[in-house]
């Protein structure tokens, strides 16, 4: 039975989705703003997402930013914003698809089914929270906890560090990582990795002179082992 998270802070449209979906044979969760939408996309491990931008505590884009922290499920936006520089803005942050209110019901399902179909062929299981025998990383909420403490790390040390999770076990190349957090001019300076992959490890190794997390192929990149 697929899953659909359908995240609304108008009740009469929760219901209407809800009526319809559950009909069709569809398993619905509900969330009425963006906080309980990440909590209930962590736990519940919808296949996919159905999104209002114009939520009452955090923005859409928001939400959409804190899910692609760790998770591929297809994202369809809903929302009343008919602006293009809005969609823009809502796709560029990870979203797959954008339906404008008032909606038709059936256009509505029929892209959601082909968001589904889409995502199908992605097997892997994703899991929003990383634990180390150190430090945790919650890639939804954006948060590193270290002794039960959030650790405040900079946007560019989260950047760092976000990369290196989503890529766990395996080697991500120097360059690789510099372009997506800095960017493709920044493809040879090498030297940030250096600097702040010191400052992640000070903030977050037992042993900074000597990371069980934070590993260093020399010449060719870094490796996060959780």
């Amino acid at each position: 039975m697929t899953k659909v998270l359908v995240v609304d802070d108008e009740p009469q449209i929760v219901r209407a989705l809800r009526i319809n979906l559950t009909a069709r044979g569809y398993q619905v969760l509900t969330a009425h703003d963006g906080a309980s939408a990440l909590k209930a996309a962590a736990e519940g491990k919808p296949d996919v997402v159905v999104l209002d931008l114009g939520l009452p505590d955090i923005d859409g884009t928001e939400v959409i930013s804190g899910l692609r922290g760790w998770t591929r499920v297809p994202i369809l936006v809903l929302s009343a914003r008919t602006d293009s520089t809005d969609k823009v803005e809502a796709l560029d942050a990870g979203a797959d698809d954008y339906v404008t209110k008032p909606f038709g019901m059936d256009e509505l399902l029929a892209r959601l089914r082909a968001a589904v179909r889409r995502a199908s062929n992605s097997g892997e299981e994703e899991q929003p929270v990383v634990q180390t025998a150190s430090f945790s990383v919650d890639l939804a909420a954006k948060k590193v906890l270290k002794d039960g403490a959030e650790v405040h790390l900079t946007p560019t040390e989260w950047g760092v560090l976000e990369v290196l999770v989503r890529g766990r076990g395996r080697l991500v190349a120097q360059r690789q990582l510099l372009q997506e957090v800095w960017g493709p001019n920044y493809a040879t300076e090498t030297h940030y990795l250096r600097v702040y992959l010191a400052q992640l490890r000070r903030k977050l190794e037992p042993e900074p002179a000597h990371p069980r997390h934070l590993l260093t192929e020399p010449g060719m990149g870094y490796r996060f082992e959780p």
